[in-house]
């Protein structure tokens, strides 16, 4: 007789459902993590990255006090035998104020035009009815000064800047010494700009002799009243180069005496100016 076949415990099948189950789930751990993608190059990197922007501020604008401290550097740079310097000038604006005219009117230049020209003056008129301003240039072409400048160079007008050793664009605040008796002759002038023209540049900047000149009107029938404080001439543009791309050039005829230093520009404009820097009457180049 047969014996009868017992079935499985209920513990060893709910043990082998349970490996049935988990199979799958422990064979997805046992899978490879997927490898990490490749970081971007340095090469890459760099090109991603924009290079910063550098802005360079223009040069300021030389006014009188930074043009006469030029010059007096390379004034005593040229008498010590050393190079004056001056190329890194050239291409500057400047705006160069001067006064005139502050001890009352002024004869007539006399001399030839190197030494008499270039200087603004005021004069009165007939009866006194007007004031006239002018400013003659000097006629430097030929001058030793301007020699060997520049082959381009056709013509060449010249500006003194006078009181070299005043910074400021006012009268001097200095009386005449009494003691010193009678009246007493001015500095030579050592201080100048030398506006150069090109032989095919434009010729309505050339004044050829020509003075600039402004008559002063009173009120009505009323004379006009002296200045009390001079007058203003304003002389602006940029800086040239001479032969040697320098912008100032320095002579002086012994040891002892102190050098004569001219700049080379290109002058833009030429204006007069009342004390209070009320414009009068202005000149553009072309």
């Amino acid at each position: 007789m047969l014996e009868p076949i017992a079935s499985p415990r209920p513990s060893v099948v709910a043990l082998a459902a349970s490996v049935l189950l988990l199979g799958p789930v422990l064979a997805g751990c046992q899978r490879e993590e997927p490898a990490p993608e490749a970081a971007p190059s340095q090469t890459q990197a760099q090109t991603q990255i924009q290079a910063p922007v550098v802005s360079v501020a223009p040069a300021p604008t030389l006014d009188r006090a930074s043009l006469l401290q030029a010059m007096d550097v390379a004034a005593s740079a040229y008498a010590a035998g050393r190079d004056p310097g001056g190329a890194d000038l050239v291409g500057r604006r400047f705006s160069v104020r001067q006064v005139f005219g502050c001890t009352g009117p002024t004869p007539p230049p006399a001399g030839d035009a190197v030494s008499g020209g270039g200087l603004a003056r005021w004069a009165w008129g007939d009866r006194r009815r007007t004031l006239k301003l002018t400013l003659a240039p000097g006629d430097w072409t030929d001058s030793a000064l301007i020699a060997g400048g520049a082959d381009s160079w056709e013509a060449v007008e010249g500006f003194w800047v006078t009181r070299p050793w005043l910074r400021t664009e006012g009268c001097p605040g200095v009386q005449g010494d009494p003691l010193a008796g009678g009246s007493v002759a001015p500095s030579p002038q050592t201080v100048g700009l030398a506006a150069v023209f090109d032989q095919d540049g434009p010729r309505t900047g050339r004044r050829n002799g020509r003075a600039y000149e402004y008559v002063v009107r009173g009120e009505g029938d009323q004379p006009p009243a002296a200045p009390s404080d001079g007058y203003r001439l304003v002389l602006e543009g940029r800086m040239a180069a001479f032969a040697d791309g320098r912008a100032i050039r320095c002579r002086a005829a012994g040891p002892d005496q102190r050098p004569v230093c001219i700049g080379a520009v290109r002058l833009d404009r030429v204006a007069f100016e009342d004390a209070s820097g009320r414009l009068l009457s202005e000149w553009r180049g072309g």
